[in-house]
């Protein structure tokens, strides 16, 4: 297959190249002084050719919860979003807090996983935040070590985490909240909530913990990354952290940057944790990712079952799909409107969570058509959970092929079929 004048991201730029796919091959010449001759191949003309995307930050549900999503099911989802890497967080069953429970996951990993997937450890036995886990013993076979889904309570206990991680050369992946703040609350504590009854999750129950967080990263000199940022406070507490010369990298989400408890249905493919927040928060992280305070975008894909989802706000389990949605959603809102520049797409997506976690595998390739508009729909999806909140959509950009190690892990055409 050729893609004509295509629009080739190289090293630090984009190029206009023509390009040739050959298996899980990709090869290039200079459309103008060389362009491809092969006439009889299929082509497609324009594309968007990039580097695969890196996500830190997602849920693949297995061991455990296989109900939701499996190794198999979550990275052929990833590899129909343009991923071509992601991480893999550890409230699982069992927790990956020692090397023996770690194995369990490591083995489904090399089973089934069709791009790559780097797991985290546990910060603590269970996830209990009471005992540290076996970080020694898990550190030759993570990535790092996070406890999402729960916030360590204790400052004591994160001291002796960032102590302890920073001696084995891993990163904190940190999951900020307070509980003691949370008071039952299902989404913001905004005008949404007051005006229609709901209880509300306070700005304060993120930006608390990542304050003290910081001032222990200060301390101890542990590489410290934020999770899902979603409120301005929080911004502003890492953008000064950074000038001060603090390790330390955070992320958003693509929800948080597009979406604001503005947007909000009765339904619970609206409700994440943390919440969308109100419009000032929204504008204060894209502002966060255009300044460089915001490092990179991951996007906490959190499947659940329909009947998990279909509770209402106030009942429904916390979390959303995301990996098939991202770049079109990234793409249409906020690249095609000028607010974000295709280069710093590609950036927040593929370079710096690369960079960020040491992560040197073959980024491979992701091919897409932009000349076109579709509606996203669920039941379209690879990923078994379906619940978006970016349902019915119009987006531009659909992938026409991932290409992972040598190897096509997506064809649009093969769904089709």
């Amino acid at each position: 297959m050729i893609f004509r004048n295509a629009t080739v991201w190289k090293q630090n730029g984009f190029e206009k190249q023509d390009a040739v796919l050959n298996g899980g091959v990709l090869s290039f010449s200079n459309c103008q002084t060389a362009p491809i001759s092969a006439p009889d191949m299929p082509a497609f003309s324009d594309c968007l050719i990039l580097p695969g995307f890196c996500d830190v930050h997602v849920h693949l549900r297995e061991p455990g919860f296989c109900y939701k999503e499996t190794i198999a099911s979550g990275t052929a989802s990833a590899a129909r979003g343009g991923y071509t890497a992601v991480c893999s967080m550890p409230n699982l069953n069992p927790v990956p807090d020692s090397k023996e429970h770690l194995q369990v996951q490591l083995d489904a990993i090399r089973r089934d996983a069709v791009i790559a997937v780097y797991p985290y450890g546990s910060l603590t036995v269970g996830q209990a935040g009471e005992e540290m886990a076996e970080l020694d013993a898990m550190a030759p076979d993570t990535l790092g070590f996070s406890d999402d889904g729960k916030g360590v309570q204790s400052e004591e206990m994160m001291r002796a985490l960032m102590i302890r991680a920073k001696s084995l050369g891993k990163i904190v992946v940190a999951h900020c909240e307070d509980n003691s703040l949370l008071r039952g609350g299902y989404i913001h504590d905004g005008k949404y909530a007051a005006e229609h009854g709901h209880r509300g999750i306070c700005s304060e129950s993120e930006w608390g913990p990542i304050a003290r967080d910081l001032k222990l990263a200060e301390e101890t000199g542990c590489a410290y990354h934020v999770c899902h940022v979603s409120a301005k406070e929080s911004v502003e507490l890492i953008r000064a952290a950074k000038a001060r010369g603090v390790n330390v990298t955070c992320e958003t989400a693509p929800h948080y940057l597009v979406m604001s408890d503005r947007d909000l249905l009765e339904e619970g493919r609206f409700k994440m944790n943390p919440p969308l927040r109100d419009e000032s928060d929204r504008e204060a992280l894209v502002a966060g990712i255009l300044d460089g305070t915001i490092d990179m975008i991951a996007t906490d894909h959190a499947p659940h079952s329909a009947e998990e989802k279909s509770r209402g706000l106030e009942k429904s389990a916390f979390g959303i799909v995301g990996l098939e949605t991202a770049f079109p959603i990234l793409y249409t809102k906020l690249v095609k409107t000028g607010v974000l520049t295709l280069e710093k797409l590609v950036e927040v997506l593929c370079i710096n969570p690369r960079k960020r976690f040491e992560i040197t595998s073959d980024a491979g390739y992701s091919v897409w058509d932009v000349s076109g508009e579709y509606r996203i729909d669920p039941a379209q999806f690879v990923s078994m959970g379906h619940a978006t909140p970016f349902e019915g959509w119009s987006v531009c950009g659909e992938n026409l092929f991932t290409i992972y190690n040598g190897k096509i892990v997506y064809s649009k055409n093969k769904t089709e079929e």
